[in-house]
């Protein structure tokens, strides 16, 4: 790649969670490729976190380094117990101690690339005249969303029900321009967060940072890209798929599951499974599904009678004994490494953004199950728009489970290698697979994005918009 002339030093501050903090440091890889001197700023927990991760997080560059602020929010453990609790944390307290930070960083920063939920960042830069590029870890549709959320037709007494005035399977396409896949019934979750009124207020100062970078890439969501750089006051980069492709380059994976219990070389069972017969299952770290539904899934599991390798992280114990040897349960797995072996044929994913960017490049098609926040409207991405997935949250029974029987039968849809079904999943799968492959080589948008992005960086004159508050 081409690197960067002059002396560029920008500060990378991600919101504090490993689906923000790992595209942040790909990002900041990528910038280092250029010749971008880059800091990252992490809490003191999470320098440990990644020091102590398996697989580790991606390698670093010498031109990137992580700094530290104290630990002044709620522990990462156990934070889902009062999510609303450490969003308030993260938005009243983390900006107390980046600001001296930034006093004593050496070279000063040229410029401070903030997670999206980090307002306060934008008025730390700001202030002191320091560009701020805002960094958004979600799809850009769900950023249109949240964006343009004043647009929709909810009604002003919050204490009416939602349910009861709002048509549920309207698109959003008549309020929001580029929407069009997404309808009012997958942000109904979205309506009664407690943490809502959070992240519109973080997203009501976008408008007042220089420029937007997206971890999507342009071929899967054109329509609403090109909606956003026609409305917003700044540019908008798209420079993903932001997630550790990389490292798939690297000779010596980890392979085997760090635990006093259980040494099992996962890579060695895939490689004696047939090619395309595997299903990969990972719910997600932080929200979870019930007992329940995790029973309902594992015995569906075992009626369809497919291969399967589950990252049940607290649970593999106990699904490990109610699975038997159908397949394989582990705490955790290299997980890009993982969808990218030819033998993994599907995904059981709860549609988390990098999740979902990782199987598009991994070009394995996906059986959609939605927790809650953007879930919902990337698995109407994953079906609807793109073409490649299965929704099992459709099947949903009044109890608000979904039942063994119906896991089987979906399960057998999305595995059968004959199916027709199955076929045009797997064409489309691939077809995205190729255009996330070329974004990132040279003449790719992404190739082509960061590069204009880095320009503007390194250029002094690049962003004269800063906004005074």
């Amino acid at each position: 790649m081409e690197a960067a002339t002059g002396s560029c030093h920008v500060v990378a501050m991600p919101y504090p969670g490993r689906g923000h903090i790992n595209p942040m440091l790909v990002l900041s890889r990528l910038l280092a490729s250029r010749g971008i001197q880059v800091t990252c700023v992490v809490t003191e927990e999470w320098l440990d976190l990644l020091g102590s991760s398996s697989p580790p997080p991606l390698p670093l560059p010498s031109e990137v380094r992580l700094v530290t602020i104290p630990n002044i929010i709620p522990s990462e453990n156990g934070r889902a117990a009062d999510f609303p609790g450490f969003l308030d944390a993260v938005s009243t307290k983390m900006g107390a101690p980046f600001e001296p930070l930034l006093d004593r960083l050496e070279p000063p920063a040229s410029a401070i690339i903030a997670d999206s939920y980090l307002p306060w960042a934008v008025e730390v830069g700001n202030q002191r005249g320091i560009p701020v590029l805002s960094f958004c870890t979600m799809a850009a549709g769900f950023f249109s969303v949240l964006y343009h959320f004043h647009r929709l037709p909810l009604p002003v007494d919050r204490r009416v029900s939602i349910e009861a005035t709002i048509e549920e399977d309207e698109y959003l396409e008549q309020y929001i321009p580029g929407i069009t896949s997404i309808k009012l019934s997958d942000i109904l979750p979205v309506l009664s967060a407690p943490t809502l009124q959070r992240a519109l207020e973080a997203f009501s100062w976008v408008k007042k940072a220089q420029c937007i970078l997206f971890t999507s890439f342009y071929e899967i969501e054109a329509s609403v890209i090109d909606a956003l750089r026609a409305e917003l006051p700044c540019p908008v980069y798209t420079v993903g798929p932001s997630i550790p492709y990389m490292m798939l380059k690297e000779e010596n994976p980890v392979r085997s599951i760090p635990s006093n219990a259980h040494h099992l070389d996962y890579f060695s069972w895939l490689d004696s499974q047939p090619n395309n017969s595997v299903l990969y299952i990972s719910l997600g770290s932080f929200l979870s599904v019930s007992q329940s539904q995790l029973d309902e899934i594992a015995m569906g599991l075992c009626a369809s009678e497919t291969r399967f390798l589950w990252v049940a992280r607290g649970e593999s114990s106990r699904m490990r004994e109610m699975v038997g040897d159908m397949g394989l349960v582990v705490p955790w797995c290299d997980q890009l490494r993982t969808l990218c072996h030819p033998s993994v044929g599907g995904f059981l994913t709860h549609c988390g953004w990098n999740l979902t960017l990782e199987a598009v490049f991994a070009g394995v098609p996906m059986l959609t199950f939605p927790i809650f926040w953007d879930q919902p409207p990337d698995s109407r991405l994953i079906v609807d728009e793109w073409k490649v997935g299965i929704s099992l949250k459709e099947k949903t029974g009044e109890d608000n489970i979904v039942r063994r029987e119906e896991i089987a039968e979906v399960v057998r849809r999305l595995m059968d290698l004959d199916g027709t079904e199955s076929k045009e999943l797997r064409r489309r799968a691939l077809e995205l697979r190729e255009a996330s492959l070329r974004t990132m080589e040279e003449g790719g948008s992404s190739y082509a994005n960061l590069t204009s992005f880095v320009k503007s960086l390194v250029n002094s004159h690049g962003w004269k918009n800063v906004v005074q508050v």
